[in-house]
């Protein structure tokens, strides 16, 4: 998701900074299917709300525990969540990782990962290395991604928790780290890809790890990525696209996309998850609307393999200016409904 977000002073970290390690309650032995179709959310900023005082409640008003109240109430059933380097604030940063990753598991809801490569937010207008690896050559970076991602996925591992996909970097149209992991810099992304991949799959054999893109109702972007990965040999075993409808346009960007889809299949023999998807949270009807129409016709196609909604949790104008949450007042409304 594109982001322009301010990001505070360093000496934030230490006050700030304290995600909760408290697990939530849970009176039944839930676990969810590998292998299912992922309704997913991507919760990545909820140590961070609340530790500023966000609450969150169902329906009936009774307040419950972020994660579990998208499992039990609309249908969730996976997380999502990114990973920064060294973030100045400390979010997303790997032990916060760990803290959201265990409450996910203590859920029995399935695990993503995504590695952005970055101190904060990767996406197509930013896609700079971490500040310690800053002037790394080719070879340092790939040497920094396997020990990341090791150090990452190990740590999950410790703790018995195994990601069904792990991302290798978060829309990367134009490639990661730049400029050394610019597509159009030789077959250096294609490098930097191909050691998270194989680093991800020494420690989880079954892990799925998905390249993603942004702009899913746009299949250039698509083309001009993997059929570089394709010259360049690079490996990966799901697409993943980003989509953001309008309320004007939703249903031509959902056409669109489910075009892409097919089209993707034919091409290059893989399928797709929707890693990201998210409308204004005043548009909450066309939102459902939307991923059901996602839903039932990527499952009957058999080619897409979930969908994971960008920081629902979000209230409007979080963090300078997200309006794509679909909670109103710290309930839900109703774009999450075709997931129940």
């Amino acid at each position: 998701m594109f982001m322009s977000l301010t990001l505070m002073g360093a000496a934030a970290c230490s006050e700030s900074f304290n995600p909760k390690s408290t697990l939530p309650e849970v009176e039944e032995n839930v676990k969810f299917n590998r292998g299912e179709f992922a309704k997913g959310a991507d919760v990545s900023w909820i140590t961070q709300m609340e530790s500023e005082g966000y609450k969150f409640s169902n329906a009936d008003g009774k307040e419950m525990e972020c994660m579990q109240l998208l499992r039990d109430h609309c249908g969730v059933n996976s997380i999502r969540l990114r990973v920064w380097v060294n973030p100045v604030e400390g979010w997303n940063n790997i032990q916060d990782v760990l803290v959201k990753a265990r409450r996910a598991d203590r859920l029995g809801m399935r695990l993503m990962i995504d590695f952005h490569f970055s101190d904060t937010w990767a996406d197509p207008g930013h896609q700079l290395p971490p500040a310690a690896w800053a002037g790394y050559d080719i070879q340092q970076l790939k040497k920094a991604v396997e020990g990341h991602v090791t150090e990452m996925l190990q740590l999950l591992k410790a703790y018995d928790i195994e990601p069904e996909w792990v991302q290798i970097g978060n829309e990367t149209r134009n490639g990661m780290m730049l400029p050394v992991g610019d597509i159009s810099n030789g077959d250096n992304f294609a490098q930097l890809l191909n050691t998270g991949y194989d680093t991800v799959k020494n420690i989880f054999a079954d892990a799925k790890v998905i390249v993603h893109l942004d702009g899913g109702d746009n299949m250039y972007l698509y083309t001009k990525m993997f059929d570089y990965l394709k010259t360049n040999g690079g490996k990966y075993d799901l697409v993943g696209m980003s989509l953001y409808p309008t309320n004007d346009d939703w249903r031509t960007c959902v056409d669109n996309c489910l075009s892409n889809i097919q089209t993707i299949k034919s091409r290059y023999g893989t399928n797709v998850m929707l890693c990201e998807i998210g409308m204004d949270y005043n548009q909450a009807e066309s939102c459902r609307d939307a991923i059901a129409l996602l839903m039932t016709k990527g499952q009957e196609s058999g080619l897409l393999e979930g969908i994971f909604y960008w920081e629902p949790e979000a209230p409007s104008g979080y963090n300078d200016g997200y309006n794509k949450g679909c909670f109103v007042d710290g309930k839900p409304t109703v774009a999450l409904d075709a997931f129940k």
